[in-house]
């Protein structure tokens, strides 16, 4: 296991950035730089061991500061995904965020987690020589974006020798608040990202999903996927039904959360699994989030502030709990408490097929 660190240029307000670089000797090697707490690179050999990067993103920190890039990598808080209209409810008040995302809020608003330096630091392989890792802390101030309570986060990432990457969570808050964090990398398991992905097979272990109207809020239903261009419960191509499906802004694809199946020892049984067949990549993910958003990139527009990237060239799979839960009282809750502190677990484990 290895770690090393180089300069990966400024923020707008002036501070350092730096970029940390993970390898093992299986060839897999991950990139994370402090602006956002993002994932810019996960190289990974296919099965003829040619070494690709398999995620999307930018190549100088430039990319990374445009308020419009689409969130490539980036850890996403205080609330991610979307709040409907930018209001809750907590404690009998009323608290309006920012509608970055008209009507909603998007990933917690406009100086989100994604767009903000973290504290870090590396942190040495492991006696055992089996794991490296980086963490990250972001101290954010009560008030921030409009939501109650400063909130004390700490992101770990971790690259174990079996070709595992492991975030761990962690997070306090001085007063009740809401949270709901996770990890906005976008996939492309062919290594070649002027290709899209609608020839992945993908496993979903969800039977329900929830519902949206057309900007995208749960209905507050969980619906059945049997029988619908929903239902990844077996593995399909991500393409197969694509054209059925509403992604919002009058775009096809997929930008639904899907309700986690229970699993009694949720980091030992697979939520997700992707499927490159060309190449052999295999994803799966583990975590002990009850939800998924699975997004296919729709919004994507071949543009600059979209790095060059075409619709459907990248899919996430964002490990989380639901959007809207903070005015969906039936849904898992998303309050923080001062006396009970926050803890998410989330691995991301390749292999070849």
């Amino acid at each position: 296991m290895r770690i090393q660190s180089e300069p990966f240029g400024d923020s707008k307000d002036g501070l350092p950035v730096t970029r940390y670089l993970l390898s093992n000797d299986s060839g897999m090697a991950v990139s994370i730089i402090d602006y956002g707490a993002a994932i810019t690179d996960i190289d990974f050999p296919d099965r003829n061991k040619k070494a690709a990067n398999i995620t999307l993103g930018f190549p100088t920190i430039d990319g990374y500061l445009n308020p419009k890039q689409p969130y490539f990598g980036p850890i996403c808080g205080r609330y991610a995904n979307r709040i409907a209209k930018g209001r809750f409810k907590l404690g009998g008040k009323e608290y309006k965020l920012a509608l970055n995302d008209p009507p909603n809020t998007l990933h917690g608003g406009v100086k989100s987690f994604s767009h903000v330096v973290w504290h870090s630091k590396p942190l040495e392989p492991a006696l055992d020589g089996k794991s490296a890792g980086v963490q990250l802390m972001y101290e954010s101030r009560d008030g921030e974006e409009g939501y109650p309570g400063a909130v004390k986060t700490t992101v770990v990432y971790t690259l174990t020798d079996s070709n595992e990457l492991r975030i761990a969570y962690f997070a306090a808050s001085s007063a009740p608040t809401v949270i709901n964090l996770t990890s906005h990398v976008y996939w492309n398991l062919h290594g070649t990202p002027t290709r899209d992905v609608l020839d992945h097979t993908l496993m979903l272990n969800a039977d329900r999903f929830l519902p949206v109207d057309d900007t995208l809020i749960p209905t507050g239903e969980l619906k059945p996927v049997k029988g619908s261009a929903m239902d990844f419960t077996s593995p399909s191509r991500i393409g197969a039904r694509l054209n059925e499906v509403d992604g919002g802004g009058g775009l096809k694809g997929y930008d639904h959360c899907y309700a986690l199946n229970d699993r009694p020892d949720p980091l030992k049984e697979v939520a997700a699994r992707v499927e490159d067949p060309e190449s052999g990549r295999v994803l799966e993910i583990l975590t002990t989030e009850p939800g998924i958003q699975f997004y296919t990139g729709n919004q994507l527009s071949g543009k600059p502030d979209d790095g060059g990237f075409k619709p459907y060239t990248g899919f996430c799979l964002e490990c989380q709990h639901f959007p809207d839960s903070p005015n969906r009282p039936s849904f898992p809750s998303t309050l923080l408490l001062p006396d009970k502190p926050y803890t998410q677990t989330t691995i991301y484990r390749l292999s070849l097929n």
